[in-house]
């Protein structure tokens, strides 16, 4: 792999779901860190931080739909009204256990959204995204 992606952002409520994604990431060393956090606030919050005098503006996230407080669609519509350098460009990639149809079909209509993929990460499916998304990394 040439490049490897800034920061890879997981936001899920089940810690160990966070903990075993950190893992399959690293391993497959597509990335310099990886941040997690639990709840769409706390990630909201990471993205208008600015770290370095720059926000954190991650490469790819991984967002889970079904979390307490904010889910996550309440949390793309938040994000929606963060200033455009925090936003950045990245990927956002659906990872949940969601089984409703009409969830993955929300989930192609919606622009900030890349992929959709059921829980749990495998290094398959990371490097599905890897070749579709960032070929040249």
């Amino acid at each position: 792999m040439k490049n490897k992606l800034n920061c890879v952002l997981l936001i899920d409520d089940d810690e160990s779901t966070n903990f075993l994604h950190e893992i399959i990431i690293n391993q497959a060393e597509i990335t310099n860190k990886v941040i997690a956090h639990q709840s769409g606030n706390s990630a909201l919050e990471y993205l208008r931080k600015k770290m370095n005098g720059e926000y954190p503006q991650p490469d790819l996230i991984f967002l889970d739909i079904n979390m307490p407080g904010m889910n996550g669609w309440e949390f793309l519509e938040e994000y929606k009204k963060l200033e455009k350098a925090q936003q950045g460009k990245f990927v956002v990639v659906m990872l949940t256990t969601s089984l409703h149809p009409e969830d993955e079909a929300r989930a192609k209509e919606m622009s900030e959204i890349n992929d959709f993929m059921n829980k749990p990460l495998t290094v398959e499916m990371l490097h599905e995204v890897m070749e579709k998304y960032f070929p040249d990394r």
